[in-house]
């Protein structure tokens, strides 16, 4: 199982697309599977852009990105996981369509095959009921936008074996990401029950009146998280102090949303905003605002990319 090679990745969307060329970047075999022709189509279309970006910003050469999406493999035939070695699946977020996909994969793959989800948060010990040997399968949650965001979760199920483990981090070393791992499965993960937790009570200030969305925004960006960008939320506490942490925690941690949903986004939603995937959100992304705020977002990502987190990695 060590010395992964070779890589197919099942489902060509914005997470899939953006998987292969990390893997082709870093001298992997990597095969992009789709279920048309259609789906591959739209998935060249997204590498295209992020390349061009990355270049426009100088993150790659235009050399190293042509190279890069030429060594890309794009199908639309099932049989390429016959002698894969690492396999991401990252298809639409059900239950039923994963468990079903993994039952016809187990008929097709090795015994000897790593097999991983990216689900954003799905039970991973339910989906390995339908894995043959589901000791060798795990949760590796990339963060969006993957080719640019460091960070992947290992998730363990209960079958999930520590061998399993080790060969997802060192695939994670060699394409450059940062592993954590989740050593017992939890709704969400890490990332998305901390994420959740910021959005809920950033909602619960707008609901109650206490500040404007752009303002929440801004506190984030240029406060909260540029600390959290070099340091944890423990390691913030241990610097400024846990006696003094404390004290506030008393007082403050009982005044903090303790809501069961957050009704800023569900109204939101309800009005039919979808967010840049429909120009309608907590912010209007008319006129080409969706393509404006995608390349500043990439932009700023790489910035901070090449001046800091490659250094850490």
């Amino acid at each position: 199982m060590s010395n992964i090679k070779s890589v197919v990745i099942y489902g060509p969307g914005t997470m899939g697309a953006s998987m292969a060329q990390v893997f082709a970047q870093y001298g992997f075999k990597t095969t992009l599977l789709g279920r048309s022709e259609e789906s591959i189509k739209k998935a060249v279309k997204l590498i295209d852009i992020n390349q061009k970006n990355a270049v426009e910003n100088g993150l790659l050469t235009k050399e190293e990105s042509e190279k890069i999406a030429a060594s890309i493999i794009y199908t639309t035939d099932m049989n390429c996981f016959k002698d894969a070695e690492y396999i991401i699946e990252t298809i639409v977020e059900d239950m039923a369509v994963k468990k079903d996909f993994y039952k016809q994969l187990s008929e097709i793959v090795s015994d000897s095959t790593v097999i991983v989800t990216n689900t954003s948060g799905l039970s991973i010990t339910k989906m390995a009921e339908s894995v043959k040997k589901p000791e060798r399968f795990a949760g590796m949650h990339w963060i969006n936008p993957p080719h640019l965001v460091p960070l992947i979760e290992i998730i363990k199920g209960e079958n999930t074996n520590d061998e399993t483990v080790e060969v997802i981090k060192q695939v994670c070393g060699d394409i450059h990401k940062k592993a954590v791992v989740v050593k017992k499965e939890c709704a969400g993960f890490l990332f998305n029950r901390l994420q959740y937790a910021v959005l809920r009570e950033a909602a619960y200030i707008v609901e109650n009146g206490w500040a404007d969305i752009e303002d929440i925004d801004n506190v984030v960006k240029y406060g909260l998280g540029m600390r959290y960008a070099c340091l944890g939320p423990f390691a913030v506490a241990d610097l400024g102090g846990l006696d003094t942490f404390n004290k506030v925690a008393a007082y403050l941690v009982p005044d903090l949303s303790k809501e069961n949903n957050i009704k800023l986004l569900n109204s939101i939603v309800a009005e039919g905003g979808f967010g840049v995937k429909n120009k309608k959100g907590f912010y209007d992304y008319s006129d080409g605002g969706d393509i404006k705020a995608i390349n500043e977002r990439d932009s700023a990502f790489i910035e901070i990319l090449r001046e800091f987190y490659k250094k850490r990695l």
